[in-house]
């Protein structure tokens, strides 16, 4: 096996897990993770609910199906052998509603069909059994969804590619890249790293830093924030699990649940909002050049057209915390204003086809020896180390 350098950029969890994977499975291969911030996980990573996915929602035979099952227990066994947290609290997928009830039992069948564990349907009186303050008609149990902190995950991801040699660069924003003879050189300003392949794991600059390696436009980044409320400490035993609603269909979104993390708080939400700004975490962060990106870009206008009506219920919720939890009070009755304070805010890199398309699947696109990830949004980090796996196996033939 010859040795090579192998270039990662992005220092989220998935290009992390990437660089981890191909420093431990290939000897002799030195990689280089570059960075544009000072610290690794500090977007779409940082701000993550922390929920490890079961597999419930995501089409049988994608590779958010396929993936995503091999990385919790991926993810579950590289946890426990390293004494993070990894806690199997159990979510519940509540109907509400008369009209959730085919969508929940659709819902089912696609998890059965990807084998999520112990899953199973419960009634009205058993939603109190496990969650006593939930509301709910009938709801699915699945007991082995956990709860992690995948910014610690992406800290150690880092540490086990410093210890096989490789280096985790920060303060490297990528500008160019070039191919040349023998090899790939990618520069920050006057900065240049030279390496024999590349794999672009950027997240919110994923398409950008795709075009400066030559890859085909689509799909464009379009940056949703997801906002949060907290439950008061007071109210947060009011929920034991995780407690989601019926997702629909034709969004890739999830919809306002209840999250506890791991450090005992409780999470409300997220919405889903336009962004005005890739990273643009506050209301008030505004970019031109993103927003002059978004209005040239068809697909924009397109999806506008098809889905202005959630968009105004989604922006109704950001601007007030009263609508925000009209929607949360089905799955918690009672819940509301006064039970919580304003939490933070994530954003999320939604892939966008020129036809209005949100793309749902993971998406990687192979140009020569790069390797681009163009869509790979929740549940990302629960996949991350299935995803190297994949990568690494697509990419080197002989791996």
């Amino acid at each position: 096996m010859a040795d090579e350098t192998i270039g990662i950029v992005g220092a989220g969890i998935v290009g992390l897990a990437t660089g981890r994977h191909i420093a431990l499975s290939r000897p002799g291969t030195r990689v280089v993770v570059l960075e544009k911030e000072e610290r690794v996980a500090v977007h779409q990573t940082g701000h993550n609910s922390g929920v490890v996915h079961a597999g419930i929602y995501y089409a049988p035979g994608s590779l958010k199906a396929d993936l995503t099952v091999r990385g919790v227990a991926l993810l579950r066994e590289y946890c426990q052998d390293r004494k993070l947290p990894y806690e199997e609290i159990g979510k519940l997928v509540m109907a509400v509603r008369q009209d959730e009830l085919g969508r929940m039992e659709n819902l089912y069948e696609r998890a059965r069909n990807n084998h999520v564990p112990e899953l199973r349907k419960v009634s009205k009186e058993e939603i109190k059994e496990i969650e006593p303050h939930a509301g709910g008609i009938a709801a699915l149990h699945s007991p082995r969804t956990a709860i992690t902190d995948y910014p610690a995950i992406a800290r150690e991801f880092a540490k086990d590619i410093e210890a096989a040699g490789g280096e985790v660069r920060l303060g490297f924003p990528v500008t160019s890249i070039t191919n040349m003879p023998g090899g790939i050189d990618v520069a920050s300003g006057q900065d240049r790293v030279r390496v024999d392949r590349l794999v672009l794991c950027a997240g919110l600059q994923s398409d950008s830093v795709a075009r400066l390696a030559q890859d085909k436009k689509e799909p464009k980044i379009i940056p949703f924030r997801g906002e949060y409320m907290l439950l008061k400490p007071e109210r947060a035993n009011l929920v034991n699990g995780l407690i989601y609603p019926v997702p629909d269909p034709r969004y890739p979104f999830l919809g306002v649940h209840f999250t506890p993390r791991v450090d005992g708080s409780v999470e409300v939400g997220p919405n889903a909002v336009l962004a005005l700004a890739r990273e643009g975490y506050k209301l008030s962060r505004i970019s031109v050049r993103d927003l002059a990106r978004l209005a040239v870009y068809p697909g924009s206008w397109k999806m506008a057209a098809q889905h202005w009506r959630t968009g105004i219920k989604e922006y109704r919720g950001s601007l007030s915390v009263a609508a925000f939890m009209k929607d949360a009070g089905h799955y918690v009755p009672g819940v509301g204003v006064a039970d919580v304070v304003r939490g933070g805010a994530g954003v999320r890199a939604q892939a966008l086809d020129p036809d209005g398309t949100l793309v749902d699947d993971f998406r990687i696109h192979q140009v020569g020896r790069i390797t681009a990830v163009r869509n790979a949004p929740s549940p990302a980090a629960t996949a991350s180390m299935a995803i190297a796996e994949h990568i690494v196996g697509a990419v080197f033939t002989d791996a």
